[in-house]
């Protein structure tokens, strides 16, 4: 691995109770990116009661100098999984994948290329949102998202059809600029924009978990997420973003 500095893309992945998706998904990230540029990966296990933690140990063990691992020493949800691990990264630029392997390692470079060539022509483009257009899911996830994202749309109008895709990639200053709060990982694009940046939406592949269970439900993902719609529905109507006409290094000084 390259030195810390030349690092130029952290994966982050939130992990709670995981233990047999923890190896193929790690080796799968790694492969997809060892050819490609220098990156680090950060997996952020959000107090996991199985075997995660020995993992990740194992992993780290057996030689695999990218992979750098965040404890919590509770269970404090995706989104705070998702801020420790930002703080923690030394990349520009941030990718996340949900830890279940269902979103596809073959899929980061093509959002990372995308977002780099639009952020080249215009750097008020700071996030690529993936697109899970064919989903591998149950059906109720399928509707609970569908009618979520539906909604979020409809109110926020940030021009993404799938925000609850966790692979995402994003300026890792662009999003420490947020405010906090839980379940934010579902309006990051939203937010973004709201403080004046711009992104893109990618479509990605979508797998079928192959082991483990699902941690969200209608409980915890469509009722919830609409409740906290309201609250970013808020900030944005709230937000102010001033385009400057000219600027002075001198400030009250030259009045």
């Amino acid at each position: 691995m390259a030195d810390r500095s030349d690092v130029r893309l952290s994966v982050v992945v939130p992990v709670l109770n995981e233990q047999e998706n923890i190896r193929p998904l790690a080796t799968e990230i790694r492969a997809s990116l060892q050819d490609e540029l220098p990156f680090e990966l950060i997996y952020v296990d959000d107090g996991s009661r199985d075997r995660s933690p020995a993992e990740l140990e194992a992993l780290q063990a057996e030689g695999f100098p990218e992979l750098r691992i965040v404890r919590h020493e509770g269970c404090f949800g995706q989104s705070a999984s998702i801020l420790s691990g930002c703080r923690q990264a030394t990349a520009e630029w941030i990718v996340t994948l949900d830890g279940d392997g269902q979103n596809d390692p073959a899929d980061i470079m093509s959002l990372y290329r995308a977002l780099q060539k639009k952020h080249a022509e215009d750097p008020r483009y700071l996030c690529a949102a993936g697109y899970r257009k064919n989903r591998h899911d149950s059906l109720v996830k399928r509707w609970s998202s569908r009618i979520a994202n539906a909604v979020r749309s409809w109110l926020l109008n940030d021009a993404t059809p799938d925000t609850g895709c966790g692979l995402k990639v994003f300026q890792r200053e662009a999003f420490l600029a947020l405010p906090f709060f839980d379940h934010l990982h579902r309006f990051i694009p939203a937010l973004i924009q709201r403080n004046g940046g711009k992104i893109i939406v990618v479509e990605v592949n979508h797998r079928p978990r192959t082991a483990g269970k699902s941690k969200y439900g209608i409980g915890n993902r469509l009722w919830v997420g609409i409740v906290d719609l309201f609250g970013v529905k808020w900030l944005c109507a709230r937000a102010s973003n001033p385009r400057y006409l000219s600027e002075t290094s001198k400030g009250i000084q030259d009045e």
